[in-house]
């Protein structure tokens, strides 16, 4: 059971960008707790109005009214400095405090915080070791990075001392926790624009290991020189797994794809065979993510049976390779969140496994300093899609002052990998392009971490 004692002081608390998928988490935790929460954000969404059919009051705008009743006020990483609320507070002297260092006080009222955390894949393996707690009766308090069926939603309050949480490392906010238990999933080359080098982002990844006490525990992808690497910085257990390496200890073999690309494999501990695993989520990487969940699972006690029973329920977390539906009578539509050029490759290959005439990709590059420093990156995932267009790209937190554009990907695709892309702006357009250049057995994939996601129910609605 969690030790709120140290919470207990603040029993108003309010939330500058509760519409969050972590930050609603947090606000539906706290009301389940007992606190009072209120909060603001700066557009109405799905998530915004789950939270007021739940009694937590939101405001879209600026809400002053409960700011200066509040005992403590929480803000996102989106939150600028001179946001009027965040400054009203510091005017009145309410403390305040950033999204990720409130969310480590959470974690530290566990006595067992498991933190999945790495470039790709938080979501996924987090979602696969929940399902596995939740199969074992372990009654798991979860937050987790997307809506997740079984919970129906993207948090979960159990009565255990067991907290199972996605770990981000954007501006180092996982740091912040208090963890008893880390998965490191991989380390890529990404949020440059904070960590400004790939050495930066190891270096970070060395402080989170320290992080764990001796008691704790690290499981790690073998297969990731990187992962190897920071694993020797921890002063507590480690258990590695790998698909390539037979030293590790958790290793996957005969590995088979079925139609749909999912994977069924035996698993081997200790190069001792552990158990067959079928899944019901496409690709390799996704071989890689069960065995991190596996791993996870094994040292926690979970028993062979509800390890597999559960990883074979797992369908997938929202916008992770998310069926959608169909339209032109038999073109399949998926959405799939991949915003980096190590996800869309992933993506890529678990499309190549399933059985279709052709791929159509539809690419929505996520922020402006991402698309600058990895364009080529971004070039080179997209080229195994049969046919490629791009929209416009979704700033998120960012002004374009990288002087970058989707032209220039299309451009780059056009001129230097000779692979013929089109860009197109307008939602609508896209729409109306795929209904008359698709045909029966295709598969049209939407891509990116923005509003990509509404041109599949576009398609498959009208």
């Amino acid at each position: 059971m969690a030790s709120i004692e140290e919470l207990k002081q603040y029993k108003n608390i309010h939330m500058i960008g509760i519409g969050g998928i972590s930050m609603s988490g947090i606000a539906e935790i706290l009301k389940f707790w007992g606190f009072h929460v209120t909060g603001s954000d700066s557009t109405a969404s799905e998530v915004t109005e789950k939270l007021i059919k739940s009694g937590i009051p939101v405001t879209i705008g600026h809400d002053l009214v409960n700011l200066i009743r509040a005992d403590i006020v929480v803000y996102s990483a989106a939150i600028k400095p001179d946001d009027l609320e965040l400054v009203k507070a510091r005017e009145l002297n309410i403390p305040t405090i950033d999204r990720g260092t409130f969310l480590g006080k959470i974690t530290k009222a566990f006595h067992k915080s498991i933190c999945i955390s790495g470039t790709h894949g938080k979501t996924t393996t987090t979602s696969m070791i929940s399902m596995c707690f939740l199969e074992a009766g372990k009654d798991p308090s979860i937050q987790v990075g997307a809506y997740l069926k079984p919970i129906n939603g993207n948090y979960r309050v159990g009565a255990s001392e067991y907290f199972i949480i996605e770990a981000c490392e954007y501006t180092d906010s996982y740091l912040k926790l208090f963890p008893n238990t880390e998965i490191i999933l991989n380390i890529d080359n990404d949020h440059l624009d904070y960590f400004g080098t790939f050495d930066n982002i190891v270096a970070s990844f060395q402080k989170y290991v320290k992080l764990l006490p001796e008691n704790g525990l690290l499981v790690f992808n073998f297969d990731d020189k990187n992962c190897r690497k920071i694993a020797k910085e921890a002063i507590c257990k480690t258990v590695s797994y790998s698909i390539e390496n037979a030293n590790a200890n958790f290793v996957a073999r005969n590995i088979n794809f079925d139609k749909n690309g999912f994977a069924h494999f035996d698993v081997y501990y200790n190069n001792y065979f552990y158990k067959t695993i079928a899944l019901s989520v496409p690709g390799m990487h996704n071989v890689l993510n069960a065995l991190a969940c596996i791993a996870t699972c094994h040292e926690y006690g979970l028993e062979k049976e509800e390890i597999k029973k559960a990883l074979s329920n797992f369908t997938g977390s929202h916008r992770r390779f998310e069926y959608i539906g169909s339209f032109n009578q038999g073109v399949s539509v998926f959405d799939d969140y991949g915003h980096h050029p190590t996800e869309i490759l992933a993506t890529s290959q678990a499309l190549s496994k399933k059985q279709c005439r052709q791929s159509w990709v539809v690419f929505q590059p996520h922020t402006y300093s991402r698309t600058k420093f990895l364009l080529h990156d971004f070039a080179k995932a997209l080229l195994d899609f049969d046919h490629v267009i791009v929209t416009d790209i979704y700033a998120a937190r960012e002004d374009n002052t990288y002087n970058i554009s989707s032209m220039d990907l299309v451009n780059v695709l056009n001129d230097v990998y000779h692979k013929q892309a089109i860009y197109i702006s307008d939602f609508s357009e896209i729409v109306k392009y795929l209904k008359e250049h698709t045909i029966k057995g295709d598969i049209v994939l939407t891509l990116g971490a923005g509003t990509i996601t509404n041109i599949g129910s576009m398609l498959c609605d009208s």
